[in-house]
Parts: C-alpha cells; structure tokens; sequence
C-alpha cells in the first residue's frame, strides 16, 4: 500500500535535500537557477529564453542570469536556433545531466529518511496506545 505523503514530511524531503546540496562539493544553485534547470531538465521540447519566462513567470532578463550561471556550471548550454537565428535554445549537457542524477538520489535519499521516520513515529504512537489501553 502506497501512502501519500504529507506535506510536512514533503517540507521535510525538500529541506533534506537541499540540505545535502549545499554540503556537498558541486554547484550551489540559487531556487530560480534551480527552477530554471528542472524545467529544462524535465520539461520536454525546446526551451527559449522567452518561453522559460513565461514557464516561470519571471522577467526575461533573471532567465538570462540564471541561464548565465548554469553555463558558467556547464549545466546548461546556450545555441542559436538555425530555424530563428533572433531566438537562442537552452541546451542540456552531459554535466546537467549527472546532476540531475544526484539530485534524483538525495532526493530519494531524502523520501526514505522522512519515510523511515514517520513508521517510526507511527509505531511509537500506537506502542503508547497500546500501553494506554492496557493500563485502562
């Protein structure tokens, strides 16, 4: 049986991980450089400057910071479209790529600490129970 989470053990999960990415070695991206390379990573189809603003709801000029930083990572890689040559595409790398892998395993690192955790609160609750009722 699959349980959903809740959403404190969800606040949970993401405090853990970023938690774990800022202790380790590698980039330490900011949440909108964060925000940037997941929709790039995760959302399928060609991804412009303009079109990641719109995503994100933000000005076109923090996507070109973000954008800025991820390169200088090599997360992500800037190239003109040959369709538009006025437009420029957001690219992934193979960097980008194993990030997200690690990501992927902090993060499920993460849900299996917090899942852990609340059996274990679980079990402890109903061993109180059970001695309250026995005690009745």
């Amino acid at each position: 049986m699959t349980t959903t989470p809740s959403s404190e053990q969800l606040v949970g999960i993401l405090r853990d991980t970023i938690v774990a990415l800022v202790r380790r070695d590698g980039p330490d991206l900011s949440a909108r450089q964060l925000g940037v390379f997941l929709t790039c990573y995760l959302q399928d189809g060609a991804h412009t400057v303009r079109g990641l603003a719109a995503d994100l709801n933000v000005s076109k000029p923090a996507i070109t910071r973000a954008l800025d930083r991820l390169g200088e990572l090599d997360l992500a890689r800037r190239k003109v479209d040959p369709m538009d040559r006025r437009s420029v595409l957001v690219q992934r790398t193979l960097k980008g790529t194993a990030f997200l892998r690690d990501l992927r395993g902090i993060m499920s690192d993460a849900a299996a600490a917090a899942k852990k955790g609340a059996a274990a609160h679980e079990a402890k609750g109903t061993e109180a129970g059970n001695r309250k009722s026995a005690s009745a």
